[in-house]
């Protein structure tokens, strides 16, 4: 297995446990857990559509940027997209 891959699902994984345990409601709570589920389908998969990796790691940067607690978890899901490296342009 793809150790990038491995490494995608421990952090998604860590930032769904963190933001179940998070109890503070914020507005854009379900706009993060939605693209938490979908990063953890692209994880589940042994080569994730990174541009699809990168949009859904955007809209949970978008949705929990501000909640402190959860920045560790967030940086750590963002060092394992960027693992994958740039995606080129067309």
């Amino acid at each position: 297995m793809d150790p990038r891959v491995t490494e995608l699902r421990s952090a998604v994984a860590r930032l769904r446990r963190q933001l179940a345990a998070h109890r503070v409601e914020f507005r854009d709570r379900s706009i993060a857990e939605e693209a938490l589920a979908t990063l953890a389908g692209l994880a589940a998969a042994d080569r994730p559509d990174v541009p699809m990796l990168r949009r859904s790691l955007l809209l949970v940067a978008g949705a929990i940027g501000s909640v402190s607690a959860l920045g560790d978890g967030l940086r750590q899901l963002r060092e394992a997209v960027d693992l994958f490296g740039v995606t080129p342009r067309a």
